[in-house]
């Protein structure tokens, strides 16, 4: 207190100008004391402000610091861990948020985009980073990706691209991004060829080198969608090593438990796993690298599965749901499939639903046409983000109100001759549609597809034993049909015009816009032997008009052109609403296009092979019967 008093008697006896000087210091004192304090206090700091998510979200994260409140994961008579609070990570006011388009007009320098523990830094929060990577073949599932994640809040969020084409890219999107200096090609990469393998063993090198900077890492394939904010769910594992999705198809656990690991024969599936940077998780990581980069025959994902069931077991404890494996120091957890979705469990059994369960996530896995068929399925779930042009395309729309007779879908067993008499019923009146379509020059909207069976790469009975699946079920449109081929720029002069489709879903998307929901022209087919049933453009009452059936290519032409502005036009059933083409040539290449528009069913187990194809003209062979190919030269499409 005495050294107070001299300090203030010294400034009284000061000469005014360095009593100037003391009071300009003491005022900036106060003032920067009041403002760091403020900072520290304020629920709304300028730099929580900066790395918010835009004021559009509707649907409000749960927030970071929020994390030891979730209400635990186990039975109340379990003994229950303390979570510790997640550890605060500063950022740098230089990074901006994501979506921020840069405004240089120059690239920086491709040395800047290089993986650094200084970039990863930048982007982190409560010690977590969440990656991805790919290439630019890839571009709109990464757009999808990081779109689903900041709709949630999460903005700790970087993508590898091994591609410099992808870094630009992504940089001019305002996407966080790294050059992995890989060079790989920039085109599409099919599923188990040598560029594939090569793109698994990146993952594992690029795990190996993140773990080290010392940051949980919540790694993901780019063909899979955030749901929820998955970073609740990890923290209430704290102890576990890694967390790990899987190809499990049968539940093991009925709530939002991790499943039962001693329950779980599928394999892990590295498409979605957390990892934290811990001695055990590190040491796996570079055993897991240096396995497949000596070996480039096996797939990353094999040697996952072959080197953590080194050892497994026992439980980390009684009352844990976490397993020893590997070394038997790494504790692993294994992400339940009913709300860790698979491409089965979410859009064949629709487990969670089943068990009234929210979902956080779904990998486009279990599915039969690629690239497009993945992109499809996450459109027909409508979690997959398109360019407008994609909502209201030229040309406009065509619909229609499908019809199957309760008996086809609901009565007898549940056989190969049902499935196909099913499906069959509702093939042709989308082959009708898609002729309306193509005659019309409008993009067809895909009605839902119900089938009885499952379709999978394996003999079955039906559907798999144990599943959720239900029969009958709403399938993926690639169980029947092949959405790859119906996407393919196949030649005009041989296959005629393409026809644009769109997912059974498409109109309950709120991404259509107003204007092409309420531009609508309802079709009622009719007799044409009624008074008011005529091949004319004058409607009933507003917005509805009466159109005979078996109507021709010329009709077609001649009704509808009065309606070329209309957006969409909805019949009310295909059935016998197209007599035929005009132009027999056409119609040839029509029918040689729509053929191959079709798959396969697989498979039976009394025979080999156990596929049989779908048939666009089954009901042109009065003795077309659902069979496999019953010699080497009858294994073929029907075209």
């Amino acid at each position: 207190m005495g050294g107070w008093r001299n300090w203030y008697q010294e400034l009284v006896n000061s000469k005014p100008l360095f009593l100037t000087i003391y009071t300009t210091v003491i005022v900036g004192i106060v003032f920067s004391s009041f403002y760091v304090f403020s900072a520290v206090y304020s629920p709304s700091s300028a730099s929580a402000n900066w790395f918010s998510s835009p004021p559009s979200i509707s649907h409000s994260p749960v927030a970071a610091s929020s994390y030891i409140n979730v209400a635990p994961n186990f039975s109340p008579t379990l003994k229950v861990s303390a979570i510790p609070p997640p550890r605060p990570q500063s950022r740098s006011k230089q990074v901006k948020p994501i979506w921020e388009v840069p405004q240089t007009k120059r690239l920086p320098s491709l040395k800047s985009f290089q993986l650094t523990k200084e970039l990863v830094e930048q982007r982190v929060q409560d010690n977590i980073i969440i990656m991805t990577f790919g290439n630019y073949a890839f571009m709109d599932f990464i757009l999808n990706w990081v779109r689903r994640l900041t709709d949630l809040g999460l903005s700790n969020i970087l993508v590898g691209a091994l591609d410099t084409k992808l870094v630009k890219a992504l940089y001019w999107k305002g996407v966080p991004v790294f050059d992995m200096g890989s060079h790989m090609s920039t085109m599409d990469v099919g599923w188990g060829s040598p560029t594939f393998h090569k793109m698994g063993r990146e993952k594992a090198i690029l795990i190996d080198s993140v773990l080290p900077f010392g940051f949980e890492l919540l790694m993901c394939d780019t063909d899979m969608v955030w749901l929820k904010n998955p970073l609740p769910y990890f923290a209430r594992y704290p102890d576990a090593d890694i967390l790990t999705s899987s190809d499990q198809v049968v539940p093991t656990v009925v709530d939002d438990r991790l499943d039962i690991w001693q329950q779980v024969g599928a394999a892990y599936n590295v498409g979605i796993f957390h990892w934290r940077p811990t001695e055990s998780a590190k040491k796996f990581a570079k055993e897991w690298k240096e396995m497949i980069l000596a070996d480039d025959k096996i797939w990353d994902q094999n040697g996952f599965n072959d080197l953590i069931r080194r050892q497994l077991g026992p439980s980390v404890s009684e009352d844990s749901e976490l397993v020893y494996a590997y070394d038997g120091n790494l504790k692993l957890g294994v992400l339940p499939a009913s709300i860790f979705c698979s491409g089965h469990t979410y859009f064949v059994q629709a487990m969670y639903k089943q068990l009234r369960l929210e979902p956080y996530a779904v990998h486009t896995t279990f599915q039969y046409a690629g690239t497009e068929g993945k992109r499809h399925r996450l459109r027909e779930a409508m979690v997959f983000y398109d360019p407008p042009e994609y909502y209201d395309t030229p040309g406009g729309f065509l619909s229609f109100k499908p019809f199957i007779p309760k008996s086809l879908l609901l009565d007898g067993k549940h056989d190969l001759e049902s499935h196909f008499a099913l499906v069959n019923y509702q093939m042709k009146q989308i082959r009708t549609a898609l002729a309306i379509a193509s005659v019309l020059n409008r993009t067809l909207v895909m009605p839902p597809l119900w089938c009885r069976l499952d379709r999978l790469w394996f003999p079955h009975p039906g559907v798999l034993e144990g599943t959720m699946t239900r029969q009958p079920f709403l399938c993926p449109l690639d169980h029947v049909f092949e959405v790859n081929v119906m996407l393919q720029q196949l030649p005009e002069d041989e296959y005629g015009p393409g026809i644009g489709f769109r997912e059974y879903s498409f109109m309950d998307n709120p991404s259509v816009p107003k204007q092409v929901k309420e531009s609508r022209l309802e079709v009622q087919l009719c007799d044409d032997t009624l008074i008011d049933c005529q091949a004319s453009s004058n409607t009933s009452s507003p917005g509805i008009l009466r159109f005979p059936r078996h109507s021709s290519e010329e009709t077609f032409k001649t009704v509808f052109s009065s309606f070329k502005d209309v957006k969409v036009i909805n019949f009310s059933s295909m059935k016998n609403a197209f007599l035929n083409f005009t132009d027999k040539t056409r119609e040839e290449r029509f029918r040689r296009r729509v053929k191959r528009y079709v798959g396969i069913w697989c498979c039976v187990d009394s025979h080999t092979p156990g596929h049989i194809y779908y048939d666009m003209y089954w009901d042109e062979k009065p003795d077309w019967k659902p069979i496999p190919p019953q010699t080497p030269g009858d294994d073929h499409p029907p075209w």
